[in-house]
């Protein structure tokens, strides 16, 4: 069973209606012990950074995350939910996020004849060893829609960056955690190979 973490964020149907569509039983949830016991977590959203943690916080699904991520129960962070995962975010000054791993979230610098937020479809360039990658053909297009993007503290962790005004880490993949800033769940064919490479990390597994 698949669970998608329930905080009162947007988007949150349309990636259930994705792994759904994959052949998946999904499960949108906040109860702790359905999370845990579930093959994969996805934490999707969008909406603001500070509004987020106070949720998270709000229905107690910070230490569940975290477990989660102890356990290395593949967890896949969408969107708003890649940028959560990191330490902080010029959307909201003071308000720390949950730190699982090391970077910041910055706001998209302007820049002449481009529009913020970043609305539409931009190519990837992946690490050919990223997971979420596997079987696609170089320079995929997927679907961003954020005026925030991450800049990662440690290369190693990002799996794959557009451009976009600067350059983006758009995807990441740390162990048994991955997160796309971009909508697997909103870019079509390749998207659906995104979600079901996932979906296929630790199967098989006791």
């Amino acid at each position: 069973m698949i669970a998608i973490i329930d905080y009162d964020a947007g988007n949150i149907k349309s990636v259930e209606k994705a792994v759904e569509y994959l052949g998946n039983e999904v499960q949108i949830t906040r109860d702790r012990d359905l999370i845990l016991s579930s093959s994969h977590v996805i934490l999707p959203g969008v909406g603001s950074f500070g509004d987020a943690m106070q949720k998270l916080k709000e229905y107690d699904l910070v230490n569940t995350i975290y477990d989660v991520v102890d356990r290395r129960i593949p967890f896949l962070g969408i969107c708003l939910g890649l940028q959560l995962l990191f330490q902080d975010s010029e959307e909201s000054e003071g308000v720390g996020g949950l730190g699982i791993l090391d970077g910041r979230i910055m706001k998209i610098p302007d820049a002449p004849e481009l529009k913020i937020p970043h609305m539409g479809w931009n190519s990837l360039r992946f690490k050919q060893d990223a997971a979420l990658f596997q079987g696609l053909n170089e320079d995929p297009y997927v679907y961003f829609v954020h005026s925030y993007y991450l800049k990662a503290e440690h290369e190693e962790d990002v799996a794959a960056t557009t451009f976009y005004s600067t350059e983006i880490h758009a995807s990441v993949e740390h162990d048994r955690v991955f997160a796309c800033q971009f909508h697997p769940e909103k870019s079509g064919r390749i998207g659906l190979h995104i979600l079901k490479n996932f979906l296929q990390i630790g199967e098989g597994e006791a």
